[in-house]
């Protein structure tokens, strides 16, 4: 019945319709979540509707934002810092007898009670969204105990740098009192929580400058001064077990490190630049639960397309996009789906990614001669039924791809090209022959990462006639739709989006494509053939989230080319 109530009260606060809910109720069902949580990994609501949601439920408080000001640090240096992280919550202040709590989940009696027995008093608990309780103790304990620029401050040009981790330590255990290892493990642990992908450290003539990434864009983060620049790049490098001597050639390693619970798995690529080495650490959390393909975001016929071609015992099926498109995402999601005891799974990647239970996963190492094509070759000696190959980079490595697919072996892969259509014809362009490519390969599908707007601050709007006709929509179809523009608040740093979403484009391989490919035809005329043939492309996938309210037409403009031919 609870939960029940609370799609009850989604319908009438959110964007939710009738079928998501039934949709997210069978989720639910089968995998025995919690509602709330159906719905977020189907990417039908935000969590921030969910606890807008609960707050009604149950009667408490919503907060869309914390001021850090306000919190009284005495009850917060009576709670340590770990627990308040993985419990997400934090005392804000004491009010008579009563000390008011932000908590990101409600239901979380057991930390209520905990709180109720240290403070000895009563507990009013207040609804806030993970991120912003997670940065808000973040803030409140660095000011409780020293920030960030403190660190930096204290920084000496002669200061040593402590030894590397033997063992991965979680970050919020380590005691360091060097402030460089501070300063390094909170920029580590503010990536996490913030979920960058990626961190860029980049010397200049007089400053350092710290970006990460996140979503897909770049943000500055902190500009350390010049003199810390080789203490920083030493420490990383210390860390991911580099050359800290050798300045002169770019280097890669790899830092396996705990945060919060989580294992990170980080690698790290230097360059030397002209002001120094330049760092970029990519950030890959192991633990992550992978996705279902349910919930990558395909539309009803996408989906039911990829499921038809994972379905086959024997083809080449293709992943393309650009570096960042989440084609890996895909691809495990694909294998999760695959993967029984009845088949044996092979892949071969550079690197491995994520751990696969029951998935015989070996990495490239071009040192020893150990590339995707001679990896791909000695597995077809292994009797597998299913192969990975991380990317399809040369003639060789397709190759024998396309003849381990002739030969009754399903191969999953990734390419680097813009669409679906010319995917195909890259590889005769490889040098492969049509036949061959024709006869092996089953469907490609193309995507991409578009940001999905703010629910915090996104404005309801009607779009010009001028500004749907660029995405291919029409007012009519605007019918009991509503669309959003991005506005900008604290939660999404003022960007107006938080998360991402995928969009796809999946070419079967039917005849008539077949056909075309065979007659040597162009990527143009194979892609107006798959159009006719049911294709969508990435523009048009795009522009149907539009009006599912989860992206804005800015953003499809800025992700999708123009549709051409």
């Amino acid at each position: 019945m609870e939960e029940r109530s609370l799609g009850a009260i989604l319908l009438e606060t959110s964007s939710l319709t009738e079928e998501q809910l039934e949709q997210a109720l069978a989720v639910q069902r089968e995998r025995g979540i919690k509602l709330g949580d159906a719905l977020v990994q189907l990417k039908f609501l935000r969590t921030e509707d969910i606890l807008k949601a609960l707050s009604v439920q149950l009667g408490f408080p919503y907060e869309n934002k914390i001021d850090v000001e306000d919190i009284s640090i005495e009850l917060v240096t009576a709670l340590p810092i770990n627990y308040a992280k993985q419990n997400e919550i934090l005392p804000l202040k004491k009010e008579g007898n009563v000390v008011r709590v932000a908590i990101a989940d409600p239901t979380n009696f057991y930390a209520l009670d905990d709180l109720r027995m240290l403070f000895g008093c009563d507990i009013k608990p207040v609804i806030a969204s993970s991120y912003e309780i997670v940065n808000s103790i973040n803030a409140v304990y660095n000011r409780a105990t020293g920030s960030g620029e403190d660190q930096i401050n204290e920084l000496d040009e002669g200061a040593e740098i402590a030894d590397d981790f033997s063992e991965p330590v979680d970050l919020l255990d380590a005691d360091d009192e060097a402030p460089i290892i501070r300063l390094v493990n909170s920029l580590l642990f503010r990536a996490v929580k913030q979920k960058a992908s990626d961190i860029h450290v980049e010397p200049f003539e007089r400053e350092i400058k710290v970006r990460f990434r996140i979503n897909g864009i770049l943000y500055d983060i902190m500009n350390p001064p010049k003199r810390a620049q080789g203490a920083i790049i030493s420490r990383v490098k210390i860390m991911s077990q580099l050359n800290i001597a050798e300045k002169r050639v770019p280097q890669d390693g790899r830092i396996r490190i705990k945060i919060a619970g989580k294992d990170i798995d980080i690698r790290v690529s230097t360059i030397p630049t002209a002001h120094g080495e330049s760092v970029v650490m990519r950030l890959l959390d192991a633990s992550s639960v992978l996705l279902d393909i349910d919930s990558l975001g395909f539309s009803r016929s996408n989906l039911d397309a990829f499921r038809k071609l994972l379905s086959f015992h024997n083809g080449i099926l293709l992943v393309t996009g650009p570096t960042g498109s989440g084609k890996t995402t895909t691809l495990y999601s694909a294998l999760a789906r695959l993967n029984t005891d009845e088949v044996k799974i092979i892949t071969v990647e550079d690197p491995v990614e994520y751990q696969l239970h029951g998935v015989n996963q070996m990495q490239v190492n071009p040192k020893i001669d150990l590339t995707f094509a001679s990896g791909l070759r000695a597995f077809l000696r292994q009797d597998p039924d299913i192969i990975l190959v991380g990317e399809i980079r040369d003639k060789e490595t397709v190759e024998i791809a396309i003849q381990a697919s002739l030969t009754g072996h399903l191969v999953l892969s990734t390419l680097h090209t813009n669409d679906a259509p010319s995917s195909i014809t890259r590889l005769v362009e490889m040098g492969v022959e049509p036949f061959l490519v024709a006869s092996s390969v089953l469907g490609i599908a193309a995507q991409r990462l578009l940001r999905t707007v703010c629910r915090d601050c996104a404005r309801k709007y009607t779009p010009t006639e001028e500004e749907l006709e660029e995405i291919g929509l029409t007012e009519d179809d605007l019918k009991g739709r509503q669309i959003y523009k991005p506005i900008g608040c604290p939660v999404c740093m003022e960007t107006g989006y938080s998360g991402r979403a995928a969009i796809h484009e999946i070419m079967v391989v039917t005849d008539a494509v077949r056909a075309e490919l065979m007659k040597g035809s162009d990527a143009s005329t194979i892609k107006k053939v798959a159009l006719t043939e049911g294709m969508k492309t990435l523009r048009e996938d795009a522009a149907y989230k539009v009006l599912q309210g989860v992206t804005t037409i800015a953003e499809v403009m800025r992700v999708t080319q123009e549709e051409t031919g």
